[in-house]
C-alpha cells in the first residue's frame, strides 16, 4: 500500500498478502491434497480424531484472544493474536475435515458454534482460565511443546488432509513455542517477583500435562493404522524440550526432572478426560461467549 492509496480500497488490495486476517485473498491451503479416506479407516473414528484436534486447536484460539488488549504490550496483543489466528485456521481444517469425514450435513460453524461442551473433546489445559500472563505463557509452552511433536509426527499421517494440515502446522507451532519460551526465560531469570510468579505458574499448569499423553481408545485404534499419533509417544520430546527451557528459566525442579512425567487425570476439581468429553465450567463460559451471535441467529450469514 503507498500512501497515495485510498485506505478503503487497501482493505481489498491484497494481492502481495496470503494470510489477510479476515480471509480476503486467502489461498486455500489444502487445495489440490486428496480427500478421500484411506482405504480400511473407520470415518467415524477419524471423524472424532479431527473433532479431538480441532477443538483443542478452537479453544485455545479463544483462550489468546482474550488476551488481546490485556498483554503487557501492544506487540505482545499482536502476537498473541497471530498465535490466535494460526490456531484458529488450524481448527476450521480440521473442523471442515470432520464434517466431511462424517457426511451428516455438518460444515465447521455448526461443530464450532451448535455442539454443547459435553460434545467437545479438546484437552482440558486449553480451556484452563490463565490468573496472570505468566499462567498464559507457562500454559502455551506446555500446550506449543505437545503440539509440535504431534503435528511433526501427523505429518505421515496416511490420511492426506491430516499430514497436509500437521505439514503446515509445524512451521506454525514452531514460533508460537519459541514465543512461549522466551516469555518464560525472561520472567523466570528475572526479577524475584518475576521468577516466584513464573514458579506459581509452572507449579500450576504442568499437573495438567499427564492428560495430553493419554492416549484414547480413537487414538489408539487410528495410530495402529498409520492415521492418527499416539500420545504417549511424544512425552520424551516434550520432556527435552521443557527441561532445556525451564533451565534456561532457572525453574528445575532441584528435586527431580524440569518437567515431571505426570500420571492419572489432571489435577481439577472435575474427574474425566476432556477427550471423552468432561470439562470444567471454563469450557460452558468459553462457549457461551463464542457461541452468543450464531445460537441467537441461527442460519445467520455474515
Amino acid at each position: 500500500m503507498s500512501f497515495d492509496d485510498d485506505a478503503y480500497g487497501a482493505l481489498t488490495d491484497h494481492a502481495d498478502d496470503a494470510r489477510w486476517a479476515y480471509g480476503t485473498g486467502f489461498a486455500d491451503p489444502l487445495a489440490g491434497v486428496p480427500t478421500a479416506v484411506p482405504d480400511g479407516v473407520d470415518r467415524a473414528g477419524l471423524a472424532t480424531y479431527c473433532l479431538m484436534l480441532g477443538d483443542d486447536a478452537l479453544v485455545m484460539s479463544h483462550r489468546l484472544q482474550q488476551w488481546v488488549t490485556r498483554a503487557p504490550e501492544l506487540e505482545d496483543e499482536l502476537a498473541l493474536a497471530n498465535i490466535g489466528l494460526d490456531l484458529l485456521g488450524q481448527a476450521r481444517l480440521l473442523l471442515t475435515r470432520a464434517g466431511e469425514v462424517e457426511d451428516a450435513g455438518r460444515g465447521e460453524d455448526a461443530l464450532a458454534y451448535l455442539r454443547d461442551a459435553g460434545a467437545f473433546r479438546n484437552v482440558r489445559l486449553a480451556e484452563r482460565d490463565d490468573d496472570d500472563f505468566a499462567h498464559l505463557v507457562a500454559r502455551l509452552l506446555v500446550f506449543s511443546c505437545w503440539r509440535l511433536a504431534l503435528l511433526d509426527r501427523l505429518a505421515a499421517s496416511r490420511d492426506p488432509v491430516l499430514a497436509a494440515i500437521g505439514a503446515k502446522g509445524v512451521k506454525e507451532v514452531t514460533y508460537h513455542r519459541e514465543y512461549a519460551a522466551q516469555w518464560v526465560v525472561r520472567l523466570g531469570d528475572g526479577t524475584d517477583l518475576s521468577h516466584q510468579r513464573m514458579r506459581a505458574a509452572i507449579d500450576a499448569i504442568l499437573p495438567l500435562a499427564g492428560e495430553l499423553f493419554e492416549p484414547h481408545e480413537v487414538e489408539t485404534r487410528l495410530a495402529a493404522a498409520g492415521v492418527a499419533v499416539d500420545p504417549s509417544l511424544l512425552r520424551p520430546e516434550f520432556d527435552a524440550a521443557m527441561t532445556q527451557v525451564l533451565d534456561a528459566a532457572t525453574l528445575s525442579s532441584p528435586s527431580g526432572p524440569a518437567a515431571p512425567t505426570v500420571t492419572g487425570p489432571a489435577a481439577s476439581t472435575v474427574t474425566g478426560r476432556g477427550r471423552d468429553g468432561v470439562h470444567g465450567p471454563e469450557l460452558t463460559e468459553i462457549l457461551a461467549e463464542m457461541q452468543e451471535l450464531a445460537r441467537a441467529l441461527p442460519g445467520g450469514v455474515w
